[in-house]
């Protein structure tokens, strides 16, 4: 087709140019809700045999640690009954129940020297199955960094409550 109005010309070529604009556009978007929708599924579909944990360490004494991380079990319904056990440098929960999924959560604190201690933390998943509960892997290692973050954010708070 050949157009012999310049002004015309023009026109068709920005209106070529939005077409695939809108189309590269519509594409990007319709991978990205296809890819989201692909791992929905599998969030807490993974059994597992242990729970997952991970460490991590904080420039702080272990009472402020212990404190802090049972504030942040009792904030985020991470279990019930949180207690700390000082002699085992410990901070425990009882399983909370919400529907077919029961969470508990653990965490063991070790001073590494005279300004740093070591936090393994661990986030016990279940799901009610046929055959009772079963483990599962409901938090990755992106959750768990979260929470040493709102952790770490805790400890400083803890620190200024006491001093």
């Amino acid at each position: 087709m050949e157009i012999k109005n310049n002004g015309d010309k023009v026109v068709e070529e920005d209106t070529m140019i939005e077409n695939k604009f809108i189309l590269f556009f519509s594409s990007v978007i319709i991978l990205i809700i296809l890819n989201l929708l692909s791992c929905g599924p599998e969030m807490g579909q993974v059994v597992i045999s242990q729970p997952d944990g991970y460490r991590h360490t904080f420039e702080a004494k272990e009472k402020f640690v212990l404190l802090a991380i049972a504030r942040v079990f009792r904030d985020k319904n991470m279990g019930i009954n949180v207690t700390i056990n000082r002699e085992k440098q410990t901070v425990e929960t009882d399983f909370i129940t919400q529907g077919d999924w029961r969470t508990k959560s653990s965490a063991y604190v070790r001073k590494l020297n005279w300004k740093e201690s070591e936090v393994f933390l661990s986030v016990t998943t279940e799901k009610k199955a046929e055959k009772g509960w079963e483990m599962r892997r409901l938090l990755n290692k992106e959750q768990y960094d979260d929470l040493f973050d709102i952790i770490e954010l805790k400890i400083y708070e803890e620190m200024a409550n006491i001093e």
